[in-house]
């Protein structure tokens, strides 16, 4: 391997932790939610882990999803909570999330919606939709 593109790999694999944040996520962090529903934000709430084929298809659907339609971004906040890292915290199981790949749409002190491994276009575009 040239010492060029082995810098460039390196470089490239460090920033995969910001991925989610790049993508326009906001990375959980304790009452970051909370905080957001006080606020009278909607917030899109993704249970998602680095390693899972699932949540990373979900990821570029509500990708898509937000750069064909601005008012997604307009009307909620989006946030990834780690679950290699939250799976057992109060912010997963306060909202019975059975597993990663869990999206949950929530305003005030109400659940909109949620999907559970679903990853159709469609699916999610109903979900994103009820925030607007």
């Amino acid at each position: 391997m040239k010492r060029r593109t082995f810098l460039t790999a390196t470089a490239a694999a460090s920033l995969l932790p910001f991925a989610a944040r790049a993508a326009g996520f906001v990375e959980y962090t304790p009452g970051l939610i909370q905080s957001e529903l006080d606020a009278g934000r909607t917030v899109l709430v993704d249970y998602a882990a680095d390693w899972c084929s699932t949540c990373a298809r979900q990821e570029r659907v509500i990708t898509a999803l937000r750069g064909g339609n601005p008012a997604y971004d307009q009307a909620m906040t989006f946030v990834r909570v780690d679950w290699d890292e939250f799976a057992r915290h109060e912010v997963t199981t306060s909202r019975g999330v059975p597993r990663r790949s869990t999206l949950i749409l929530l305003r005030g002190d109400q659940e909109l919606g949620r999907i559970v491994a679903g990853t159709s276009q469609s699916q999610i575009k109903g979900l994103l939709d009820r925030a607007l």
